[in-house]
Formats: structure tokens, C-alpha cells, sequence
């Protein structure tokens, strides 16, 4: 079955990770998100593989521009926080790695070791 990366080329922990998904053999599909972002149905579709609830838990709520764009309001929706991480995929947590249905955080990298087996 193929697998997806969703990879920022400039961060450590997504380089390791499709680093490890080669040592194991395994050359992914890679999606530089930067360049080509995320749309609010593919957020909801990892939101959904990922089972996280609340789609806070899959933004950087530490970076500057998280705080910037008032996106730590406890009254935005669901929507509003999808929506943000489509238009600034910046914010969203990184590297995501797709197989099938599943889908896991590349933090720690050898998290994606799970996909595997």
C-alpha cells in the first residue's frame, strides 16, 4: 500500500522521518504542503485518520502566528480552526504520514514504524 508524506523539507523531525521510511525500504509519495497546502476537506480526511477530535491538536498553537490570527479563541469552530489550517498551513503540525486510512505524527519520527507493521 503507498504511503504519503506530508513533508516540510526544512524541518528536522519531517527529515528524519521520510529518512526512516527509506531505511525501511520504503520511497512515500511526498507532499511539500508549503507548496502545495492543505484544503479543509484533506485537513478534516487526516483530522478523521488521525481520530483527533479537536483540530487544535493538530496545530502548532506555539507559533507566533497561531497566537497572531486570535486562533486560541475558545469560540471559534471547527470550521474556522480547519479553515485556518488550510489557508496557513504553517501552523499545522508536521510531518503527517498517510497510509490507507491511518494516519500518524511523525513526532517522535519512529512513531510512523507503526504504519509498518
Amino acid at each position: 500500500m503507498s504511503i504519503t508524506i506530508y513533508h516540510n523539507p526544512r524541518c528536522s523531525k519531517s527529515r528524519q522521518t521520510l529518512q526512516l521510511l527509506r531505511d525501511n525500504g520504503i520511497e512515500p509519495e511526498i507532499v511539500e504542503y508549503l507548496k502545495t497546502p492543505y484544503t479543509a476537506a484533506q485537513i478534516e480526511e487526516l483530522l478523521d485518520k488521525l481520530g483527533i477530535l479537536d483540530p487544535r491538536e493538530l496545530m502548532r498553537t506555539k507559533e507566533a502566528v497561531y497566537k497572531e490570527a486570535g486562533l486560541d479563541d475558545d469560540y471559534l469552530s471547527r470550521s474556522d480552526l480547519v479553515d485556518a489550517m488550510a489557508q496557513c498551513p504553517s501552523i499545522v503540525e508536521r510531518p503527517i504520514v498517510v497510509q490507507g486510512e491511518k494516519a500518524v505524527i511523525g513526532r517522535p519520527p519512529e512513531s510512523v514504524l507503526d504504519l509498518l507493521t
